[in-house]
């Protein structure tokens, strides 16, 4: 299909590209950004005027609920979500049910997945056979069925000596980790630990939590020759992005995200055990949550997630406590990034850290995306979505596509709205 978009602002944080321009698009590619060659008949013309043309957004953490969830459609609904939302790319944690430790599991997943025709999933393999810290799975055989890296979700590893051999594993064939900091001894608590914690009753997950285990992996990579790429994934607190600053100063191959709720939100917003906010990590005083913000400003912190987690009712109605963790955010992310980028950092940045800054993260694993993911650039493919920044709306469960319709920002008038997303010059979302 032939497509020209018109008079839209385009906006290209890759390349520092912003201004009113035409984009034509022919066989799944940007043909030209600007005028349209002489002779280009389109199949179809979009009237952009107002409104942003953007690179798709790319998510590193957004959980599909499959496999394990068929019986309920969910990777229909959190796909159309993700298009909804401006995300054409997105990188599914490997805690499904059954775990994806397995290749045809993987497989199976990525073909449902390209029949939707709507956003790219990149699957992460299981580090660990179950996600149980013992056994590493067969990664080579993961990768051929294209996991673009290996991680443990929320579940530790508890035992070091296991993690430095993933590690070193790693290494050898340069596959990526992905780790979730958290000391698994100290970690078990479902609010942040500190003055309103124990105000209400709530078993604290105390900043140490995270920072030990930042310390280990650290410690682990400087002790290695040719240590492999690490990514860090939903940084909470100051003393974290305090401590990834300095590896990253002393060189260490390591990158890092933060979850949208961890940038806007601070532990007041629990309100009176408000499950909605029962979220893991859990929410941070204040300071964090302002050291977060500046890490992704300066570029310390890589990109920006939605730590996308459908809930359903049964198990988020619940005594805060024991409330599953998780919210609803594919479709918030972008106007939410937007958000925090009127605060000081800018449009662009914030664009970056949802398109580009992800894109740079997962690098030599895009394959043949890598030079074109989360950019606008002629000749590369057509990800994009066409975003009207004057829409209002109200988060409601009613105006969400996806199954989880639980989200901390229930409520909220957001300025900002996807009018319609092409993946690979496909029309997945819109008029």
């Amino acid at each position: 299909m032939k497509i020209l978009i018109q008079h839209g602002r385009v906006i290209d944080p890759a390349s520092g590209r912003d201004e009113v321009a035409d984009v034509a698009i022919a066989a799944g590619r940007i043909l030209s950004i600007g005028r349209a060659a002489p002779g280009f008949t389109p199949s179809r013309t979009i009237d952009a005027a107002g409104c942003w043309v953007l690179p798709g957004l790319l998510d590193l953490c957004a959980r599909l609920r499959e496999p394990g969830h068929e019986h309920a459609h969910m990777l229909e609904s959190e796909m159309a979500a993700a298009v909804a939302g401006g995300v054409t790319s997105l990188v599914c944690p490997p805690d499904t049910d059954p775990v994806l430790d397995e290749p045809g599991l993987v497989e199976m997943l990525r073909m449902r997945a390209e029949k939707l025709h709507q956003a790219r999933v990149f699957p992460q393999g299981a580090l660990t056979r179950a996600l149980q810290g013992e056994v590493l799975t067969e990664m080579g055989l993961l990768t051929a069925a294209g996991c673009i890296a290996f991680g443990q979700a929320d579940a530790p590893i508890v035992n070091t000596q296991v993690l430095q051999r993933a590690l070193q594993y790693a290494s050898t064939f340069d596959y990526a980790i992905w780790l979730r900091p958290l000391d698994p001894w100290l970690g078990g608590g479902v609010a942040a630990s500190g003055p309103l914690a124990m105000r209400m009753g709530l078993a604290g997950v105390p900043v140490m939590a995270e920072t030990i285990a930042l310390h280990t992996v650290f410690e682990l990579l400087r002790s290695m020759a040719g240590a492999p790429r690490v990514h860090l994934c939903r940084l909470s607190s100051a003393a974290g992005v305090a401590l990834l600053r300095q590896a990253k100063a002393e060189g260490l191959r390591v990158t890092a995200d933060v979850s949208i709720h961890s940038l806007l939100l601070t532990d007041e917003d629990i309100g009176h055990f408000d499950p909605h906010a029962r979220l893991n990590p859990p929410l941070r005083q204040a300071r964090d949550r302002d050291a977060l913000a500046a890490a992704l400003a300066d570029g310390t912190l890589d990109a920006l997630v939605s730590d996308h987690t459908p809930v359903d009712a049964d198990a988020k109605q619940l005594p805060f406590a024991e409330a599953e963790p998780g919210a609803t955010a594919l479709e918030l992310l972008l106007p939410l990034a937007l958000q925090w980028g009127q605060g000081g950092a800018g449009p662009m940045r914030a664009l970056a850290a949802v398109t580009h800054g992800p894109a740079q993260v997962l690098g030599g694993a895009l394959g043949t995306l890598q030079a074109s993911c989360g950019r606008l650039v002629e000749g590369g493919v057509a990800d994009l979505c066409v975003f009207d920044p004057n829409a209002r709306w109200r988060v409601t469960p009613a105006a969400l596509r996806s199954q989880g319709k639980h989200t901390p920002f229930e409520g909220r008038e957001l300025t900002g709205r996807v009018r319609c997303t092409l993946v690979g010059g496909y029309w997945a979302h819109g008029e």
